[in-house]
């Protein structure tokens, strides 16, 4: 029986893992932790024996007594400071965060010298600026990061790198690209758009008028189960010390996003871009070649984006 513990437990991708677990009648046993008490029951599943505390993974001494209290045998580390724009406004605390509770993790599984594969979440957001002439983007493309967030991101990836070549560590490191599905919180821009026009909906109104940023950038969406498929599937079949795209391979900009919405609602929409929600510096299209994760690991993306929009619909109708 696999042994997962999973930092940042509390977010939507590991609910979606642990269903992903179940769903395949996979016997688990997870820990997760994270700072925020999930708002998800952890003793509903009958495959998967799933516990949580709230631990801060800044205090070495919480993570050495988890870790080797634990002993797992897989680290899904999901754990991070995922906003962009909280990156511009407190980026010391986000580098901070993003950094060392990775290498808190990697010191104390180096310590105990544990059979333990860590799968490290990385993001596109790494790439930075390209040409639309340089996408779909491949893992050997320069990384470029243009935010604080993303030079984070880039840091755990080379850590994971000094500790696989250092310490013959088993990580499997991804790129991430944007993700979405039921669960996720409205600070994220395709949840809360739709949270927004569900509102209006259930309010009466046939219009909505969303306050956004720039809606002309592109990105490569990809449905939360997808992502978390490819996560089981790396730790199987990934190898140690690699980096994985996880991506559709398609890229759609947050205009047609919208649009896509006010369809499947049957609403009007207009826009109008607020200056507070614009960055001073944003990745003008992100689009991920997953040619290596298909070849390497038979992973695939199945779900299309409206049928993740769809879901998500439900899925705020149902809260609101």
């Amino acid at each position: 029986m696999g042994k997962y513990l999973i930092t940042g437990f509390s977010g939507f991708v590991s609910r979606h893992f642990l269903d992903y677990l179940e769903s395949n009648k996979i016997n688990s046993e997870v820990l997760g932790v994270d700072l925020l008490t999930p708002h998800f029951q952890t003793d509903s599943y009958s495959h998967v024996q799933c516990s949580f505390e709230k631990v801060d993974l800044l205090d070495k001494n919480q993570v050495d007594n988890l870790i080797y209290q634990f002993q797992p045998t897989y680290i899904l580390h999901l754990a991070s400071f995922s906003s962009v724009a909280f990156s511009w406004k407190d980026p010391i605390k986000s580098f901070k965060n993003n950094t060392n509770i990775f290498l808190n993790l990697l010191e104390k599984v180096r310590g105990l010298d544990l059979d333990c594969r860590i799968l490290s979440i990385g993001s596109s957001e790494g790439y930075g600026n390209v040409t639309f002439e340089e996408l779909p983007l491949k893992e050997n493309h320069d990384l470029k990061p243009v935010s604080p967030y993303a030079v984070a991101r880039v840091s755990q990836e080379l850590l994971s790198r000094v500790y696989v070549d250092g310490y013959n560590m088993d990580i499997v490191i991804t790129r991430s690209f944007n993700h979405i599905g039921t669960y996720q919180r409205e600070i994220f821009a395709v949840s809360s758009f739709i949270k927004q026009f569900v509102q209006a909906k259930k309010n009466g109104k046939n219009e909505v008028e969303l306050m956004t940023g720039d809606t002309s950038v592109v990105r490569d969406f990809l449905d939360v189960r997808d992502v978390v498929s490819a996560y089981y599937m790396l730790f199987d079949r990934g190898k140690k010390g690699e980096i994985y795209n996880v991506c559709s391979g398609h890229g759609v900009s947050l205009k047609d996003v919208i649009d896509l919405i006010a369809l499947k609602l049957d609403m009007g929409v207009s826009v109008s871009v607020n200056e507070r929600y614009l960055r001073p510096q944003d990745n003008r299209a992100m689009i991920g070649s997953n040619e290596k994760i298909k070849l390497e690991i038979g992973w695939s993306s199945t779900i299309p984006l409206e049928k993740s929009i769809e879901d998500m619909v439900a899925y705020w109708n149902s809260v609101l």
